[in-house]
């Protein structure tokens, strides 16, 4: 028998065997059941399909456990309430796409390629030097970003009104109400006690 490959002795290199159908009755090989027990739902068809997490229909573990706040909570979908989005832009893209004296609006930054949406706030990030003078009006900036752009002799406009700084609250403040100054005992009782 010659080793020499021609269409009278192709094969494939494994022996083909035909898949073996199942859940046709007893004659097929795999019993009265097919391998899938006796009814319940890993029975039917589509049973090996369900969601990661899914109880059969009970309330899931994710659902049944407190909630919490925040953008990271899995009941915050699809984003949740909490997170806000901004597009930032930084100030060397400035520094390339706008010449000296040139108004920056989020309109001039989507003209230019800078953002996608008008619609979404737009936040002035410092990376970067700024050499030019430039107007810029955003919902957001960093306080690198005003440093330089006030140094390159630039202006700040905040479009939705320059936030407040919260001071955080004192310890005598924390819970409403400052505490009542408790008298030491080991001190001898004075005259306005009596």
């Amino acid at each position: 028998m010659s080793d020499e490959l021609n269409l009278s002795s192709l094969k494939p290199a494994q022996a083909r065997k035909d898949r073996k159908r199942v859940g046709r009755g007893l004659g097929s090989g795999k019993g009265r059941y097919s391998g899938r027990g006796i009814k319940g739902q890993k029975s039917r068809s589509g049973s090996h399909k369900m969601p990661a997490g899914f109880e059969g229909g009970q309330m899931p573990i994710d659902m049944r456990l407190g909630k919490l706040r925040g953008n990271t909570s899995a009941d915050a979908m699809p984003i949740g309430p909490f997170r806000t989005y901004s597009q930032p832009v930084n100030l060397r893209q400035l520094e390339e796409r706008f010449e000296a004296g040139d108004e920056v609006t989020p309109e001039t930054l989507k003209a230019k390629g800078l953002i996608r949406k008008v619609r979404v706030d737009v936040k002035i990030l410092g990376v970067g030097e700024l050499t030019k003078k430039l107007s810029i009006s955003a919902h957001g900036f960093s306080k690198t970003a005003q440093k330089k752009i006030k140094r390159a002799d630039g202006t700040v406009t905040w479009l939705r009104g320059e936030p407040k700084a919260v001071s955080a609250p004192s310890a005598k403040t924390a819970r409403g109400k400052s505490k009542p100054a408790v008298p030491d005992l080991d001190d001898p009782p004075s005259d306005d006690d009596a």
